[in-house]
């Protein structure tokens, strides 16, 4: 047997748990609802993009992604230094974590604070990099506590993470109320706003990354292809922020992190955005359709901004799970708080809704 072992801080971490593909079941068409993915892909001339970039693949993309920088610098008005790449948002957002909170020179760790729950890779990122998770709890509708993240600021906090659309629990946050926690918020801390969900929102009184970084020289908005755009499977994501943040970024910055495939398929997808907002207004139209339905079925569920909708079961969550996997469905079950199902096709939605309509448990009505 080895001696080896890793180090300490790792025993503490969670394990990441993505969602699973769905089981078969005779007779039924299989959906996997549990990882929120673009039911629609990419669209064609990403694919014809990916194709021929396919024929490159011996070569080393560009390590600065500067293609692609100038492509997103050009779509969304902003300077291309002020884009850092990563393996998806949350490679980039492992840099910036890497980058700002570990451990102080004194040995304890740096804090980050970040709503619970929220996206599950959160504590995992903060604890490899040696740092302390502060996690505060969600309001009941499964917003973020903004308050009692103010109230868990101490001389140690290095970031603040927020997730909006919030991942599992759905809702947004307003760019008024964002603007008055940031006004609160020491400039020595950074705030990273995680948007991987911002395309489904629609809302223009919701907070939106662009206008609140340029405001904020310590804000940072993580944004991916993996949603809206259909590309999961090529891990592309970047951050925005300010030169003296960027500096620093890329440093710790994982060279050849985007491959040329990723790049060429992302550039294509933002040179079709159009058909691109069409396929994000498809799952938008689906996702208040089942919205609609669940409330006539006498579900209470969280205002969701994103691709998704979350049921808060509690205790009931790895049962409708499995009511749910006997249907040839998969979803994404978080024990003891509730289920996170993915808006799909048409045909996969009704069949969810179907499981909505007949299933029985006294935590059906938690929202307040």
């Amino acid at each position: 047997m080895s001696s080896v072992t890793p180090r300490a801080a790792l025993s503490a971490l969670p394990d990441y748990a993505a969602g699973r593909p769905p089981q078969p079941v005779e007779g039924l068409e299989a959906f996997k609802l549990s990882s929120n993915e673009n039911p629609w892909g990419p669209v064609p001339a990403a694919q014809e993009a990916i194709a021929q970039a396919a024929q490159r693949m011996h070569r080393y993309p560009d390590p600065t992604a500067a293609p692609l920088r100038e492509r997103i610098a050009q779509h969304l008005g902003v300077p291309a230094d002020d884009i850092v790449t990563g393996a998806g948002s949350l490679g980039a957002l492992t840099q910036i974590i890497a980058a700002f909170a570990g451990t102080s020179s004194d040995g304890t760790g740096d804090e980050v604070i970040y709503p619970w729950r929220s996206f599950e890779a959160y504590p995992i990122v903060v604890g490899t990099a040696g740092a302390v998770s502060v996690q505060v709890p969600n309001l009941p509708d499964g917003s973020h506590d903004l308050e009692g993240m103010l109230a868990a600021i101490t001389e140690r906090t290095r970031v603040i993470l927020l997730c909006s659309p919030n991942n599992p629990t759905g809702p947004s946050l307003r760019q008024d109320e964002t603007e008055r926690f940031l006004a609160r918020v020491p400039e020595s801390i950074l705030v990273v706003l995680d948007e991987a969900y911002l395309e489904f929102q629609g809302d223009p009184e919701l907070v939106e990354g662009v206008r609140t970084y340029r405001a904020h020289p310590n804000v940072v908005a993580l944004r991916t292809f993996s949603k809206a755009h259909g590309l999961a499977g090529l891990r592309v994501g970047y951050s925005l922020s300010q030169p003296e943040v960027t500096a620093s970024l890329r440093k710790v910055a994982t060279t050849f992190a985007v491959t040329e495939m990723a790049q060429t398929a992302a550039i294509a997808s933002l040179d079709h955005l159009e058909q691109v907002q069409e396929r994000v207004q498809r799952i938008v139209d689906e996702r208040e359709r089942v919205l609609a339905r669940l409330a006539e079925l006498g579900w209470d569920v969280p205002q969701t901004r994103a691709n998704f909708v979350w049921l808060p079961l509690g205790e009931d969550a790895r049962r409708f799970a499995e009511a749910c996997a006997q249907q040839a469905l998969s979803v994404r079950a978080f024990d003891g708080d509730g289920v996170r199902v993915s808006i799909d096709v048409p045909q996969a939605n009704d069949r969810f809704l179907e499981i909505c309509s007949n299933f029985q448990t006294p935590a059906r009505h938690v929202v307040s």
